[in-house]
């Protein structure tokens, strides 16, 4: 079997594309306990990986003041940076557009429950300055950005 892993726009769109044709292909569980799928297009075959899209938002409470608001800020990122030193997160960053949509973090967890709770124990959704809301995400497995 020949594997692919392109970081091109191109693929990705292929590949979702051809979803509809792949959600008829089996999922397999690995050993741990980690979903996949194959997807094959001409001579290749993409391993297919299910993450899921943690939707960082803004919460209902963001009036802190300035100190507070900062404390709750250096937890938060010294949660994820704890997920990431553990395997359970492989992407995490802000938006740039100071939308409703604060962030982004991207696990890799065998399921969505256990996303959810290692979402809802950040510091900054615990204090209400962020909502998450989490997808089931299908990407070829050890996709990067370039």
């Amino acid at each position: 079997m020949k594997r692919l892993f392109r970081g091109s726009l191109g693929t990705a769109f292929l590949i979702l594309c051809g979803l509809s044709a792949a959600a008829q292909t089996e999922i397999s569980i690995d050993t741990v306990g980690y979903e996949y799928f194959t997807y094959q297009e001409g001579d290749t075959t993409y391993l297919m990986k299910k993450y899921f899209v943690c939707f960082l938002k803004a919460g209902p409470n963001r009036d802190q003041d300035a100190e507070e608001a900062q404390r709750i800020q250096t937890a938060h990122l010294a949660h994820l940076e704890s997920l990431a030193k553990d395997g359970k997160i492989c992407m995490v960053g802000p938006y740039d557009d100071g939308g409703e949509i604060r962030g982004m973090t991207i696990f890799s967890t065998k399921t969505q429950a256990e996303a959810e709770a290692l979402a809802m124990a950040d510091p900054a959704v615990k204090a209400g300055r962020l909502r998450v809301e989490i997808h089931p995400w299908w990407a070829a497995a050890g996709s990067k950005l370039f």
